[in-house]
């Protein structure tokens, strides 16, 4: 039988905690989001954007593609774009890992690195759309984003536990994952609890953000949100390394905040199913002090 690759995309498994939550009352699944082709999560909404773009005949193999990325959309569009054949440039914060910059360039991407992080990243693209006749899928405004999780991730957690999840908890960043999820779990019961995880201030975590006003993704809707849990730096850090090496779960740093709030989260329950996000693997993370 002969599959695509794009075939591939979501039907990621749930694992359970076995070591980290303690609470006997609660089980704590981990949804593998690093298992899909490209590496991330991302790869549900890169490949709904575009897509659904190319259906609707706004972009074709003529388009000049640009995207502003802190990098998992970034590989996922790279990987996405290179089997439509389409030309894309991607543009990252300068201090983005060489893996990941590489990855994008091994799937065919050009990859300019801007030096004023996702917002300045974020400003340029706007830029070349505005003046040069690019194409952006603005991943922070784009409905197909936040639908593709309405399509995949929420269905798959519902059916994955036999409709017992109580709550869902998801690093927030472009916060399609977040909202597309809560969206379909929400008609599913009103009763589940959607927590997003976001830093605390002063804190730096690779693909969660607290947004800046100016820059709050328009695909946002706070009413989807039951909960925002705020996590540092050297919480993040220091659980992506116990995932790995406790759990056996090699992942990055928005993962290790998205367990520390799960892990909070399952110590408050007298009972509950939660089901929280690893948004990609730990590779792409290597050259980086993560885990030393």
């Amino acid at each position: 039988m002969s599959h695509s690759i794009l075939d591939q995309i979501g039907n990621t498994p749930l694992v359970k905690s076995m070591v980290l939550n303690t609470n006997p009352n609660v089980t704590l699944y981990f949804k593998m989001e690093g298992d899909n082709p490209g590496g991330s999560v991302k790869d549900r909404a890169a490949f709904n954007m575009i897509k659904s773009a190319l259906e609707r005949g706004e972009i074709d193999q003529n388009s000049k593609l640009i995207e502003a990325t802190s990098g998992n959309t970034g590989i996922a569009l790279a990987m996405i774009a290179g089997i439509y054949q389409l030309d894309i440039e991607l543009v990252m914060p300068e201090n983005a890992t060489i893996e990941r910059v590489q990855t994008m360039k091994a799937y065919g991407a050009k990859v300019t690195l801007h030096p004023d992080g996702i917002e300045g990243a974020r400003d340029y693209a706007t830029d070349k759309v505005e003046k040069e006749g690019y194409f952006s899928f603005n991943q922070f405004a784009n409905e197909d984003n936040w639908k593709a999780h309405y399509k995949t991730t929420g269905p798959e957690i519902w059916a994955d536990t036999d409709g017992k999840v109580t709550h869902f908890v998801s690093s927030m960043g472009t916060t399609g994952t977040i909202m597309g999820t809560s969206t379909y779990l929400k008609e599913q019961s009103k009763n589940v609890q959607i927590v997003g995880v976001q830093p605390t201030d002063g804190s730096s975590i690779p693909g969660i953000r607290k947004w800046p006003k100016e820059y709050l993704p328009a695909i946002f809707d706070a009413s989807k949100v039951d909960r925002v849990m705020e996590v540092s730096t050297e919480q993040a850090r220091a659980m992506a390394r116990r995932l790995a090496r406790e759990e056996g779960i090699f992942s990055g740093m928005s993962s290790g905040g998205a367990t520390t709030a799960a892990l909070k989260l399952a110590s408050e329950l007298e009972s509950g199913v939660i089901v929280s996000i690893i948004c990609d693997r730990g590779d792409r993370y290597l050259s980086s002090d993560l885990f030393e």
